[in-house]
């Protein structure tokens, strides 16, 4: 029997608890944070949901402060949290974040090994659950963080692609989660030639393909049965080549670049979205293009994620 939609997207993934210095200088120089959320499949649930669709996110937290905070930032948002373990047992990830002045990407530190999401395993994936959704979002982060994690990320996707759904894939490469270069080039792509829609940047899609192009690293994918690929540009906007051709979206104004962190989640976000909404490639990557230019102007990883009421205002 097949299982009702219950939910647009679901996402895995592991939240974590960031701390924001108040200044820019080095973080042992900082003498205070201001507290936000972070995780990238946990930002795009965010903006999905500001938008108006259906998310659930499956993860595990501690019952620490940082759990519990996290989790009613997730329900206040709107994301069904019905599948997020808690495990008095383990401590909930978190991470600091630098300031800086000049564009660059910021300095972070991460303390997530050893946390309850690491210690997620296939067993934390029910299937039925997961078939209530008609499509899933993924990353390279969540099955980076241990080997349990990465077979549970495995099964998310034999779950719906048995299912005959939809999957996205952001490789949002974290070189410091992977043994070797070569463990995470081979793990990363096993994902990406799963999935339906591709989004990866231009650096990342060098690295993973040995391609320097973006048509070259979307045909790339594309020869290995993605039907979308979006090679993210930067401030020079995005690349596509699909099922309904191929094409270039230029990257939209902005003013200042305060925090690039979570550009490529806004990305994800446009794209996910308006594609779901059966809204035309093209259309798509420029709403991503839009979401990601918001995001870098921000100082947190969500403040820039847009409403549904901003979306229409800015006619995407």
């Amino acid at each position: 029997m097949k299982e009702p939609v219950r939910f647009d997207v679901a996402l895995f993934g592991e939240m974590m608890m960031l701390l924001v210095a108040d200044r820019p200088g080095p973080l042992e120089e900082v003498p205070s944070f201001h507290k936000r959320t972070a995780g990238a499949e946990t930002n795009v649930a965010i903006g999905l949901a500001r938008l108006g669709l259906r998310v659930a996110w499956g993860s595990r937290l501690g019952t620490d402060s940082m759990g519990r905070y996290l989790l009613a930032e997730m329900q206040r948002e709107g994301v069904d949290c019905s599948h997020v373990a808690r495990d008095p047992a383990q401590r909930t990830g978190f991470q600091f974040k630098g300031r800086v002045t000049d564009g660059s990407d910021p300095p972070v530190e991460y303390h997530r090994k050893g946390s309850a999401a690491s210690h997620m395993a296939p067993d934390d994936v029910d299937a039925a659950w997961l078939r209530g959704a008609r499509h899933l979002h993924a990353t390279g982060v969540f099955p980076a963080i241990s080997a349990t994690a990465r077979a549970a990320a495995h099964k998310t996707f034999e779950v719906m692609r048995a299912a005959g759904r939809t999957i996205s894939f952001d490789p949002n490469l974290r070189p410091t989660l992977w043994a070797t270069p070569q463990e995470m080039r081979r793990e990363i792509n096993a994902f990406a030639c799963q999935a339906d829609w591709v989004l990866p940047g231009l650096e990342e899609g060098r690295f993973l393909t040995g391609q320097d192009t973006p048509e070259a690293i979307a045909r790339f994918y594309r020869e290995r049965g993605a039907k979308l690929v979006a090679v993210k540009l930067g401030p020079e906007g995005a690349y596509y080549d699909s099922e309904q051709g191929s094409g270039r979206v230029p990257g939209f104004p902005v003013k200042e670049v305060v925090d690039t962190v979570g550009a490529g989640d806004g990305f994800a976000v446009g794209v996910v979205s308006a594609l779901l909404e059966g809204r035309g490639v093209a259309d798509a990557v420029r709403r991503g293009a839009w979401i990601g230019a918001r995001a870098v102007q921000v100082l947190g990883d969500t403040e820039g994620l847009p409403t549904r009421a901003e979306l229409e205002a800015a006619r995407l």
